[in-house]
């Protein structure tokens, strides 16, 4: 991947957060990447024109949809790789759009793999699943400790979620990213695509601009900074395993290595039982931060709201080495510093609202 042989790494949905942080990471490297995104979240474009004054010639950009299949046909055509980051990402949207959160997710989708399997040597492609395919986990017995919900069970309480998790997709969100997934896993079995799939929980980290709905960490800590109150959905003991973005680089990295022995395979990638918070808990670090406690009101649960989701990561760190290194202190305060530094150039501010995962 770090040799210029007019063969780019591609990302579809490279202009978002995570998409922006992995360009920067192969480009660091060498590589050419090529970024196919049609530019409609808030904020994206501050991240491109970051990734051009840095690389140059070494970027290529294509604004488009992965709806068009004959233009995802075009960037994926002489791809080195592809990593397809693409997608409707919010819960709500999706309940309010579910023809258009399909056409995005999964119908997008179909695209990008059949544009991966027409070249006379597949490239590996990684792609973004999310935890919501595992629906509610409503039989996963909880016990209210302190600030946060705890599972009763010792096994989840130590491991977190694994992959062996019956698929229960609840939402329409749920649903498209879903059976994504499984087109995916199904291409990798049946046309031997060389794909695997990362069912992700909470992503967190700089480069994050746009709406509550595209990182819910990052505009809690924006909201907190500016002062603004904050909504949550549920009571605010919900957990998550959050992982800081670098981390996820290197394990999408580390899968792209490894794709011969990963291909066909879904792994849950977050931060792990070391990294977990409830909202609560993550409202009153970014209080010390800030200074002062954040305002917030609560509204009621919605469609498949998880009050415990962590990743068990251990399948994936057995499989190709990796681990997250970022704890969940030490990545809030270089959000942190992030986000002050973007405040001073005018080109972080809160979002209207902000809500639970």
């Amino acid at each position: 991947m770090h040799e210029r042989t007019g063969r780019p790494v591609v990302i579809t949905g490279g202009a978002g957060f995570v998409g922006a942080n992995l360009a920067e990471r192969l480009l660091q490297g060498g590589s050419e990447v090529l970024i196919f995104d049609n530019l409609s979240r808030a904020g994206v474009e501050k991240n491109l024109t970051w990734l051009k004054e840095r690389h140059g010639s070494l970027l290529q950009v294509v604004v488009g949809d992965v709806r068009d299949g004959l233009a995802v046909r075009e960037v994926v055509s002489g791809a080195a790789a592809v990593f397809h980051l693409a997608a409707q990402v919010a819960v709500t949207t999706s309940l309010t759009h579910p023809i258009e959160d399909f056409e995005v997710n999964a119908r997008g989708t179909l695209n990008v793999l059949e544009a991966v399997r027409q070249q006379g040597t597949p490239p590996p492609l990684v792609f973004t699943s999310t935890n919501k395919v595992y629906g509610g986990l409503g039989d996963v017995m909880l016990e209210k400790v302190g600030a946060r919900y705890t599972p009763a069970s010792k096994e989840v309480a130590a491991h977190g979620i694994g992959e062996a998790r019956q698929l229960d997709f609840h939402s329409p969100y749920g649903c498209s990213k879903g059976a994504a997934d499984q087109y995916v896993l199904d291409y990798a079995r049946t046309y031997g695509v060389p794909a695997t799939v990362f069912r992700m929980s909470c992503i967190y980290g700089p480069r994050q601009f746009g709406t509550e709905d595209q990182g819910w960490v990052v505009h809690f800590l924006l909201r907190a900074v500016a002062g603004a109150p904050l909504t949550l959905y549920g009571d605010g003991m919900q957990v998550r395993d959050i992982l800081f973005v670098e981390d996820l680089v290197e394990a999408f990295l580390a899968a792209h290595r490894n794709i011969g022995r990963i291909a066909g395979r879904a792994f849950n990638i977050g931060g792990g039982v070391a990294n977990t918070t409830s909202l609560l808990e993550l409202l009153r670090v970014l209080g010390e931060l800030c200074g002062v406690q954040p305002t917030v009101t609560f509204s009621g649960w919605r469609p498949g709201d998880q009050r415990y989701y962590v990743s068990d990561v251990r399948a994936f760190g057995d499989a190709v080495g990796w681990a997250p290194q970022v704890g969940v202190r030490e990545g809030l305060e270089r959000l942190y510093r992030w986000v002050l530094a973007m405040q001073d150039r005018g080109q972080a501010r809160p979002a209207a609202t902000v809500s639970a995962p």
